[in-house]
């Protein structure tokens, strides 16, 4: 099953005591990178928050923003802490001093810190934490929603481009077939023609010599591994829990298959087919930067 790594959640749950709201944004990163921001009193439960994430996220920089308040608290409902307000006036006084303004400090100046003002908050008991993690866990559930739904879409658009490469392998493998054989023969021709005065040609040499130039050209090999790439392409998408990495394995092999029958065939119209097919590889690998 596929997974896009970008995708939204959110949850609100109480038990009566607390009200938690949970968020959670999702962005691509080629590894778990795991931010969360939580009010002081959870400080203790980081390692338990970052388990649960993990036990659902895979790959991923991903914010997770937890709020909770005693219940029937109003947001009104706070007090000065007082330390914070001496500090933030000591602050004030010293970027006064250093900018050397002579501005009073205003009421206004003071209310624009939040910091000074806080609910009090009581210790997060255990039983009281089960109502926290509940709601992360409703807001990551919410999160890999989203993610299934964009990963749905995704993989419609990875097996369109796999379909149009094994279109362009087919027609690869059609006009091989002849390939190697028409170019032996040109080749014979025009070194006869060439040599045809003459009279110390080794036929049976040009012949082994023309043989092994025609078998450099032969792509069978090339074809057959690419092919094998795209079935176990498609089988990673619709087996694998977590592909993304291997997808991005198998593209680089795919490009490698396609660079090689560029390289070695001497037909014009299989050398574009190629470039077609290294085309949609690279799409593809654009796309899988997205998935988990």
């Amino acid at each position: 099953m596929i997974l896009s790594m970008t995708g939204y959640g959110k949850s609100t749950a109480s038990n009566g005591k607390w009200d938690v709201d949970t968020e959670v944004k999702s962005i691509n990163s080629r590894y778990l990178e795991v931010f969360i921001k939580y009010p002081p009193v959870l400080a203790t439960k980081e390692y338990e928050i970052r388990e649960v994430v993990k036990s659902k996220i895979k790959r991923g920089k991903l914010n997770l923003n937890i709020q909770i308040r005693k219940s029937g608290v109003e947001d009104d409902d706070f007090s000065l802490n007082e330390e914070k307000l001496k500090d933030y006036l000591a602050l004030i006084k010293k970027i006064k001093k250093t900018a050397k303004l002579s501005d009073k400090i205003k009421l206004d100046h003071i209310l624009m810190s939040k910091d000074i003002f806080t609910v009090p908050l009581e210790e997060i008991s255990e039983k009281d934490f089960e109502i926290i993690k509940s709601s992360i866990n409703e807001s990551l559930d919410s999160l890999i929603k989203m993610k299934k739904a964009e990963g749905s879409e995704l993989e419609k658009d990875l097996k369109k481009r796999i379909k149009s490469i094994s279109k362009y392998l087919t027609s690869i493998e059609e006009q091989a077939k002849s390939e190697v054989s028409e170019h032996f023969e040109k080749y014979k021709e025009k070194i006869k023609n060439l040599l045809e005065e003459s009279e110390k040609i080794n036929n049976e040499r040009l012949e082994t010599e023309l043989a092994l130039i025609a078998e450099r050209a032969d792509i069978t090999e090339e074809c057959v591994r690419l092919r094998s790439h795209i079935k176990f392409f498609l089988d990673s998408i619709n087996k694998d829990d977590d592909p993304g990495r291997k997808l991005n394995f198998l593209c680089q092999e795919m490009n490698r298959e396609a660079n090689t029958i560029s390289a070695k065939t001497l037909s014009t119209s299989i050398s574009h087919n190629s470039v077609y097919i290294k085309e949609e590889i690279e799409r593809i690998r654009e796309q899988i930067q997205n998935i988990e």
